[in-house]
């Protein structure tokens, strides 16, 4: 018999802060076949891991390729040494869930592959993110800058303003200026091009989203204007001979003006920290989140929200959310990177910090399908997390469903304004 507790885990609408997704027109144009919905989201990094060659991988995701047996077959063996990892359980909800497999086999996937069509036809993706999964709302970077309100969904789709150009320090000068109107030719002009995409998407974006991460340190350095210009300076005169150093100072800048920016407009700043998605390319050094000290000294008024509890130096994110006011920890993704470490930074974190700074999902991940699995696994972890802590004798039944309602809406209502954005974006319609 379920407990209280996890019937009221499965039943509450859960917020979904982090997603990748395609909007309605080009999920419907790429429409996915089974293989690409169900192994398309991080299965392939463990795949890679555990020994299938890269070029088998592109091939599973390679709908061109009507062959699915050969598609499949080819990578069966690193499946059956991933299945029991965090992306491994994913794939597996999204084979029973959408396609009714108990276990995936060549046949049972050429069978269920006629199932497929019915998931890309319009209104699909809404349906399977809103009702199926039941999601209060998603928010999506689609690594661009535009925000409108999504007409296939506009109180439910919400979309960040992605700041990991600047925050590189490799800004698309070019695009900057078709969609402001500022050519951009001096460390002036930029100023007014960054605040002009602000006027525009500000009102309707839903946060500012940076996972520059993936290509420099995230240790933050305050830059004076000066510096900055020369940075710029040379960017402008090579972009193709830019010194790391010029780089680092121009995406310092260019972060402090977007974090600045992000507090005029009541916005907070997501910041991708910890692991990245694919193989032998991370750098450990450069992910942690204590790197971010500096920057959130300095912007007490901004509300930072940082991504993937820092895994694997999750602890150090707990210290940060404890005790800087201004951060927020999102376990987005880490459900699925390791679902363990999940349980446990959650446990901690009960004991450790606040309980209104921390978000308990985002699937961050490209197909729908993928999402509801995700979400599936969020909240059996998350059931698993609360129910051992009142097992231990630490939270009564009562206390446990308040802090899942915490985890699971408040917090993102309260923190990413949803009800006044919500107003704003049917209103706009």
């Amino acid at each position: 018999m379920p407990t209280d507790l996890a019937q009221y885990i499965q039943a509450t609408p859960l917020c979904d802060t982090h997603e990748h997704l395609r909007k309605e027109a080009e999920y419907l144009e790429a429409a996915p076949d089974i293989l690409q919905s169900l192994f398309g989201n991080y299965m392939p990094g463990d795949l890679i891991s555990a020994g299938a060659g890269s070029e088998a991988v592109e091939n599973l995701l390679d709908k061109n390729n009507p062959d699915l047996r050969a598609r499949f077959e080819a990578i069966e063996p690193a499946w059956q040494a991933t299945k029991q990892t965090g992306y491994g359980q994913a794939v597996r909800i999204i084979a029973r869930e959408l396609y009714g497999l108990a276990e995936l086999t060549a046949a049972g996937i050429e069978a269920a592959q006629a199932k497929q069509a019915e998931l890309v036809k319009p209104g699909q993706r809404l349906y399977l993110l809103k009702e199926k999964a039941n999601l209060d709302h998603v928010q999506t970077d689609d690594f661009c800058w535009s925000c409108l309100p999504d007409q296939s969904g506009p109180d439910f789709f919400f979309y960040d303003l992605s700041w990991a150009g600047f925050c590189g320090g490799r800004p698309d000068l070019k695009a900057l200026a078709e969609e402001t109107g500022f050519e951009i030719h001096n460390l002036n002009t930029l100023r007014q091009g960054m605040a002009g995409l602000f006027e525009k998407y500000g009102p309707t974006a839903i946060a500012i989203k940076a996972q520059h991460a993936y290509n420099r340190t995230l240790r933050w350095q305050k830059r004076t204007d000066r510096e900055a210009a020369l940075a710029l300076a040379a960017y402008l005169h090579d972009p193709d001979d830019f010194s790391q150093a010029d780089r680092l100072c121009l995406g310092d800048w260019c972060w402090a003006r977007g974090v600045e920016l992000g507090i005029e407009y009541d916005l907070p700043f997501k910041i991708h920290t910890g692991y990245y998605a694919g193989n032998n390319r991370m750098p450990v050094d450069y992910i942690r989140s204590g790197h971010l000290t500096p920057l959130l000294a300095e912007y007490l008024e901004a509300r930072f929200v940082l991504m993937h509890i820092a895994y694997p130096y999750s602890p150090e994110l707990i210290g940060l959310t404890k005790h800087y006011a201004n951060v927020y920890a999102d376990l987005c993704w880490a459900w699925s990177i390791d679902p363990y470490s999940a349980v446990d930074f959650v446990r901690r974190f009960i004991h450790a910090a606040p309980a209104n700074k921390l978000f308990a999902f985002g699937g961050d991940t490209g197909w729908p399908g993928s999402a509801l699995a995700y979400a599936h696994q969020a909240r059996a972890w998350l059931t698993r997390a609360l129910q051992a802590e009142v097992d231990d004798g630490l939270l009564n039944e009562a206390e446990a469903i308040a802090l899942a309602g915490r985890f699971m809406r408040h917090n993102q209502y309260d923190c990413f304004r949803i009800t006044e954005k919500r107003e704003r974006m049917t209103n706009d319609e």
